[in-house]
């Protein structure tokens, strides 16, 4: 029979684990789109390499000694940042989902410095609860953009995981205007909302509560990356008596990934599927998919390696078998899997988690 399965349009398709930047999926928002912007008012909107700076400041409820700020010229710059990854830059992959769309945006190798460096450079801080952070927003408050994280969490981030990053690399080249740079926050466990493009100000506060944009749109804000398994592209038609393929992408969140498998059953319905509450569903058959090996930097790294490179070239640490963090960089991003069956009278598998 023949089996037709419709599903949304992810990021372009790549044999490699990193996304071009222009192939990301663009979920951008304001009015004009911020990498729109040219000439001039790109250049007065501190958006070139050469024009952009950050801000690092309290606010009444918190003190801090040494704040960055434009008004007095102590605002960070690019070659400044540059020059501190020198000696704790990290890079690692992370996929971007958006945390309403049911699939993965893009997956890219991010490089910067972590955001906990950053502060510690402002020097002494007092009554500190919460990291604010934003980008720029075309001078209209109603495009404002922001979230926020723990100060704990920012400053205490566990050894075995990659921390919040403020990124000036992306798949080794700079950041594009068009993917949030120069400049960007990446939050690697988080979904894309904790990641703000274009960043430009971040403030810190004794206030306990979360000033996330998201916030305010009934969504979780502390919400991690979900572990789910996504259809890839090409047909998903099949005629009996044809060998069926099927590859598709699963992205490893918060809890690992263990493994993907599909059920692959002999079509009864007309579309070939079932209802959710069909007593198929008890007695199926589930197999394990093919899993595309986790990507590597080239060699195997020894716990005592990661503990020596922390704040080296890479985030390292030792494989964790059914973790989904590969062998030498801690990984909240994407796996690929595959379907491989002989020509048989059937219709198409479901591919679940």
């Amino acid at each position: 029979m023949l089996t037709t399965v419709k599903r949304p349009a992810g990021p372009k398709a790549s044999t490699s684990f990193l996304t071009e930047p222009g192939d990301f999926v663009d979920v951008s928002r304001g009015n004009p789109k911020r990498f729109t912007l040219k000439g001039e008012a790109l250049s007065k909107a501190r958006l070139t390499p050469s024009t952009w700076r950050l801000e690092i400041v309290g606010d009444r409820s918190s003190w801090i000694a040494r704040p960055s700020r434009l008004e007095d010229g102590t605002a960070l710059d690019l070659a400044w940042l540059m020059e501190l990854g020198k000696s704790h830059g990290v890079k690692y992959l992370k996929a971007m989902q958006c945390n309403n769309i049911p699939f993965p945006l893009g997956q890219g190798l991010w490089e910067g410095v972590p955001l906990r460096e950053l502060i510690r450079r402002v020097g002494e801080v007092e009554n500190v609860r919460r990291v604010y952070y934003w980008g720029f927003h075309n001078d209209d408050p109603a495009q404002l953009f922001q979230s926020s994280l723990s100060y704990n969490r920012v400053m205490e981030t566990p050894p075995w995981e990659p921390p919040p990053l403020v990124a000036y690399r992306l798949n080794g080249r700079e950041i594009p205007l068009n993917r949030g740079g120069p400049v960007g926050m990446v939050v690697p466990w988080a979904h894309g909302f904790k990641s703000i493009k274009w960043l430009q100000k971040i403030g810190l506060t004794n206030d306990y509560q979360a000033n996330d944009t998201y916030a305010l749109q009934n969504n979780d804000p502390e919400s991690y990356l979900k572990t789910a398994a996504y259809l890839g592209k090409g047909s998903l038609s099949f005629k009996a008596g044809e060998p069926i393929v099927i590859e598709g992408t699963a992205m490893v969140g918060w809890s690992g990934l263990k493994k993907v498998e599909f059920w692959l059953r002999s079509g009864t319905a007309a579309d070939g599927k079932l209802a959710d509450n069909d007593p198929a569903w008890k007695t199926a058959t589930w197999r394990p998919c093919d899993l595309m090996p986790p990507p590597t930097t080239g060699k195997r790294s020894s716990r005592r390696e990661h503990h020596r490179k922390r704040s080296g070239d890479l985030t390292r640490r030792p494989a964790s078998p059914g973790t989904g963090h590969c062998s030498s960089v801690p990984f909240h991003g994407l796996r690929g899997w595959k379907v491989w069956r002989p020509a048989r009278t059937s219709s198409a598998p479901a591919p679940s988690i």
